[in-house]
């Protein structure tokens, strides 16, 4: 009948553990020829959080002359964002981009904010100093694994509600986004870490004596 009728979609892989700042926001700063360079970074897997982070640094920083940034979040696809914010092309937001990348690091948003002291540091100089900054910032602040994630969502008869969001919830998987359709059938986003995936699965179907 349409009541015990399931079924599972493919699942959202986050791919291999990456490598991410702690959950604070990190501050580092020099000084090169009278100009001063202010780094700030923060752990970030979206371009709205990474906007609204860089929105604030502007604000704090309201007599700088200019905030260039990188951005890098997430996996297949990888996002990546750079502004040079009216530096020359290519001397401000790629060397912190660069920074970012050489530090191995993902779900990260770094601006370096440029106070400038009436000396010109040249396209080269312009780029050791946004990189050079990023790079002081970044080696110097905590860094956390990022354990890849997966997603499956799921279709079922509404009598296994109890036992899927048990069997999810004792392999430390999360279950949300829950509807019922027309015939009463039970649709529920799992997600737990990769490694875990096909536990959790299989201590469904067990659960549910196969009927996902």
């Amino acid at each position: 009948s349409s009541s015990s009728s399931s079924s599972s979609s493919s699942s959202v892989d986050e791919g291999s553990p990456r490598l991410t700042l702690g959950d604070d926001i990190y501050v580092a700063e020099q000084t090169i020829k009278k100009s001063r360079f202010v780094g700030i970074a923060a752990r970030c897997d979206n371009w709205a959080d990474a906007q609204s982070f860089l929105a604030t640094v502007r604000t704090d920083h309201p007599k700088s002359r200019h905030v260039c940034f990188g951005f890098v979040a997430g996996h297949n696809p990888v996002q990546e964002r750079s502004s040079d914010d009216g530096e020359p092309s290519g001397t401000g937001g790629a060397p912190i981009l660069g920074g970012i990348r050489g530090e191995g690091l993902s779900d990260v948003v770094c601006a370096v904010v440029r106070y400038y002291g009436g000396v010109k540091l040249g396209a080269g100089g312009l780029i050791r100093a946004y990189g050079g900054t990023a790079r002081l910032v970044l080696q110097n602040a905590p860094t956390t694994v990022l354990i890849p994630k997966s997603t499956v969502r799921l279709r079922t008869g509404a009598a296994n509600a109890g036992a899927v969001y048990q069997t999810a919830s004792r392999y430390g998987g999360v279950a949300g986004d829950e509807s019922y359709d027309a015939g009463g059938n039970l649709e529920v986003t799992i997600t737990c870490e990769s490694d875990s995936l096909g536990d959790v699965m299989e201590g469904i179907r067990d659960a549910t004596r196969g009927s996902v």
